[in-house]
């Protein structure tokens, strides 16, 4: 029901220009000078339109990825439980190296669940709390529902480190001519007697003092004004003898006692005094100050109390120098007692954070010269070096790159071959740079970001020529589209330069890409297309920078603006209206952008920009638009259900319907009976729930609202009627839900068409959608299943051309081939595929191809590579379990 629907592209119009040299003008502060009669030169519109060339990424990104995520899958069914956190470390980084950010985030959870220390357990926690830093709001309500975000919580260090009582037992050393049982101290003028006993047992040395065979055990008084204790340190130091307690020992007299316990081996002592101090820390300022005594005197409980705290301050202090020394000039000694075995997850974790704050920081060069420092592995070793490498190049201390990068090489990792091409292209030698890639081209199976790195160092048709490979192997690089369009611009050919960059943002959505639509846009005078572009990047990210981060994008929107005639409030519904209806995400995107400026009830906008967003693949800034959408909520029944979504839409179905229920309760809403039955269709597997989704639904219908959410609500109650085989029903809603424009309901009438045996009613009904939604590649995809197979495979070729993430033309084309018996190509069409996009079924369906060919090991390393991605498949495991018994 939150499907996605790729956007059409805006409006292209006005064949005048502009000089878009004059826009430059704005980051004096002044407005451009407009004529329709001026025109572009192609000197211009280069100076405009600067396509950056891309960077060389921080990422671990094998050459085959589909084998690395393999073999970790077979080392962690076989691996001892000290290694399976590192393992699913180094699956997170290949998901990172592929952007797969559910699936990033999946491989820490793994991690933090099968973390084997402590230690681990507080970094992985800490990593998935910054990881969902933007979620923080879902453990607080989650709290208000009584149920705890594991992942979010602090760990009870205590528990988890228990005292060895081993190490507080001392071997007996007794004299038994003792002369007194009491023994005084003497510290200054003043004296503690203590039970000498007691003192006795606290540890070896103290023990050999008062009942051994040296002369104090003879002496009823013994000085130790020499030991940096305090006669109040003493005598709290006799109490705990007594009744084992410092609870009610003031923290500056707790150190003291620490020092003392350590010097006298007091192992009880010390591990009381250690906990208790660690209770204690609450704040960075705490941690701070305590983590040095901890590291001086090896208090493994107070330091890693220590760095919870801050690790989850994190990125926040690693602002803070103080901070920063404690990690940086720790020595491994130190670092022990602080992490245990994990020193190197915990660098490769400040390594991240560091480098979202500032890649070329020295703060961040410290941090990963220690990850390069505390590396294990080769695959430890590539990674540290290659990131430390990036952040050497940012900083231009090309000597010191040349070797990191050499280093990563020589460990296995290809891709830093760019950054050792880009480096002979920054000292002038181009020619090398383009050898170097060649010869990596020609070792391995080749994948776009090599053609799109060799096409840096050519030119003309050449550098045209890698850049087509590049998007061919991999569609979701940003530079060759960007590229292509520039250099269309430069040419003064703008139709074609739309179309180029239409390509791309038909299926991914990015602020980089739209920068450059809007210049074209910009020197084509059509500023309605333009003001759309701009206000979709400030939606997408309010603090976006244009011009190469000169000019704030939000400036240039104010600039745009006075160019574009004002809307009331009434013409944006009626635009809204026609955006919704064309299926046009992009352009519904701005017009709220632009009623959120107005004083209109945000709370309602807020969550249709969620719903675009989703539609869209944006999901981090759909859930910030939830949570804005919250907060600006004008009533609390509307409060419960946004944040009922936001909790369905992270995975917290009970707890989603909960609030919806709630908020029924306060005020029967459509936004409310929407959202409950909502979350009972699309969670639950029983049918027997299918009336009370249509019940739900009905009343939602009821309720005042919008044509825009009704008509969802109709296409919705058409989805269940059809699920029930009431299609006569189905059809019903579907019509009804056309008759007020809502667009996507051609596709549930057509599914009823389909049901109904009348395929060739279901085609003409994906026709209108199609023609009401340009380049829906959704809807071409649709109507693939109710045409023959040839004008199948032409729809879902074009398909393939709007949005190439979309895996269903991939497998029905390599289905088809099998059939044919052509095995070979049936696999390279997956391939095609499987090269870019880490996906579960394409896999799936090349270890069944595979398992065919009766080749064992192809079918095994895509059955444990597809594990990898989803380790809870039924029918992955049993394809694996089934191809694993003939494993030669």
């Amino acid at each position: 029901m939150r499907s996605f629907f790729p956007a059409e592209s805006c409006k292209e119009a006005h064949p005048n220009a502009l000089n878009p040299q004059s826009w430059l003008q704005i980051e004096r502060g002044k407005l451009p000078k407009l004529s329709s009669s001026s025109h572009p030169s192609s000197a211009s519109i280069e100076s405009l339109i600067k396509v950056p060339q891309p960077a060389i990424l921080p990422f671990f990104k094998p050459v085959d990825y589909v084998e690395v995520l393999a073999q970790i899958h077979e080392e962690l069914e076989s691996c001892p439980p000290q290694e399976r956190s590192n393992l699913f470390l180094l699956q997170y980084q290949v998901f990172r190296g592929l952007g797969e950010v559910k699936l990033m985030r999946r491989s820490l959870q793994g991690a933090w669940q099968r973390a084997h220390t402590v230690h681990e357990k507080i970094i992985f926690g800490a990593w998935l709390k910054y990881e969902k830093q933007e979620e923080e709001l879902i453990a607080d309500l989650l709290a208000a529902c009584g149920k705890c975000a594991k992942e979010f919580a602090p760990v009870d260090i205590a528990s988890l480190l228990p005292f060895d009582v081993n190490a507080g037992s001392e071997g007996r050393t007794t004299n038994e001519n003792c002369i007194s049982q009491n023994v005084t101290f003497t510290i200054g003028s003043e004296k503690i007697i203590c039970e000498r006993q007691k003192i006795s047992e606290l540890s070896a040395p103290f023990r050999a003092m008062l009942k051994g065979h040296f002369s104090e055990s003879l002496s009823e008084t013994i000085d130790l004004s020499e030991n940096n204790i305090s006669p109040s340190g003493m005598k709290a130091i006799s109490d705990f003898s007594l009744n084992g307690s410092l609870i009610e020992v003031l923290p500056n007299l707790l150190l003291e006692i620490l020092v003392f316990a350590n010097k006298y081996c007091c192992e009880r002592l010390k591990d009381a005094c250690d906990r208790r101090l660690a209770s204690l820390v609450s704040s960075k300022e705490d941690a701070v100050e305590l983590m040095e005594y901890a590291l001086d005197e090896h208090s493994t409980v107070l330091a890693a109390s220590c760095l919870q705290v801050l690790l989850r301050d994190l990125p926040n202090c690693l602002n803070d120098n103080r901070v920063v020394e404690i990690f940086v000039h720790a020595n491994k000694q130190q670092l022990a007692v602080m992490v245990g075995p994990g020193i190197f997850t915990l660098f490769c974790f400040l390594g991240e954070v560091s480098m979202n704050l500032n890649s070329s920081s020295d703060t961040t060069a410290h941090i990963l010269e220690r990850l390069v420092e505390f590396a294990e592995n080769d695959q430890q070793r590539l990674l540290a070096l290659h990131q430390l490498g990036c952040v050497r190049l940012l900083r231009k201390e090309y000597d010191e790159a040349r070797c990191l990068f050499e280093g990563a090489v020589n460990a296995g990792h290809i891709y830093s071959v760019a950054g050792l091409a880009r480096l002979d292209y920054i000292k002038g030698d181009k020619l090398l740079s383009y050898g170097q890639l060649n010869s990596v081209i020609s070792s391995v199976t080749p994948l776009g970001w090599m053609y799109q790195e060799r096409s840096l160092y050519c030119d003309g048709d050449k550098r045209w020529e890698d850049l087509e490979k590049a998007s061919n192997l991999d569609p979701t690089l940003i530079y060759p589209y960007t590229y292509r369009a520039a250099s269309l611009m430069r040419t003064q050919n703008a139709q074609a330069a739309l179309a180029e960059i239409n390509r791309i943002l038909g299926f991914k959505l990015s602020p980089e890409c739209l920068e450059v639509r809007f210049f074209i846009h910009l020197s084509l005078e059509d500023y309605k297309a333009a003001l759309c572009d701009v206000q979709t990047i400030l939606t997408l990210r309010s603090d976006y920078r244009m011009f190469e981060g000169r000019v704030a994008a939000s400036q240039l929107c104010t600039l745009v603006r006075e160019h574009v005639e004002r809307w009331t409030t009434a013409d944006c519904w009626a635009r809204l209206y026609d955006c919704w209806s064309a299926v046009d995400d992009i352009g519904s995107l701005s017009v709220i952008y632009q009623m959120l400026e107005s004083d209109a009830a945000k709370g309602i906008l807020y969550f249709r920009q969620s719903l675009l967003l989703l539609r869209l693949n944006c999901p981090e800034a759909a859930m910030r638009s939830l949570q804005l959408a919250r907060q600006h909520a004008s009533s609390e029944h509307e409060r419960l259900v946004y944040e009922g979504w936001i909790l369905y839409d992270t995975g917290h179905y009970e707890e989603g319907l909960w609030k919806a229920e709630e908020s029924i309760n306060i005020k029967r809403s459509f936004e409310a009976f929407f959202l409950k039955a909502y979350a009972l269709a699309d969670s639950s597997i029983d049918p027997s729930c299918s009336p009370t989704v249509i019940s739900l639904l009905e009343d939602a219908l009821k309720c005042p609202s919008d044509n825009l959410r009704k008509g969802q609500a109709l296409n919705n109650l058409g989805s269940v009627y059809v699920d029930c085989g009431k299609l006569d029903l189905a059809a019903d809603c579907y019509i009804n839900a056309l008759k007020i424009r809502h667009t996507r309901a051609h596709h549930g009438l057509a599914r009823v068409h389909c049901l109904k045996n009348d395929k060739a009613a279901a085609y003409m009904e994906m026709t209108e959608l199609i023609k009401k939604a340009k380049n829906n590649a959704s809807a071409y995809e649709k109507r693939s299943e109710y045409c023959d197979r040839e004008q199948a495979k032409e729809d879902l070729e074009m398909v393939t051309r709007l949005d190439p993430l979309r895996v269903y033309p991939y497998r029905y084309r390599a289905a088809v081939l099998m059939d044919d018996h052509k095995e070979e190509e049936a696999i390279a069409e997956l391939s095609r595929a499987i090269a870019f996009k880490a996906d579960l079924h394409l896999l799936h369906l090349r270890a069944a191809f595979h398992e065919h060919k009766e080749d064992v090991l192809g079918a095994l390393r895509d059955c444990r590579a597809a594990l990898s991605v989803d380790p809870n498949h039924q029918e992955m495991l049993e394809l694996h379990s089934r191809v694993n018994r003939h494993e030669p």
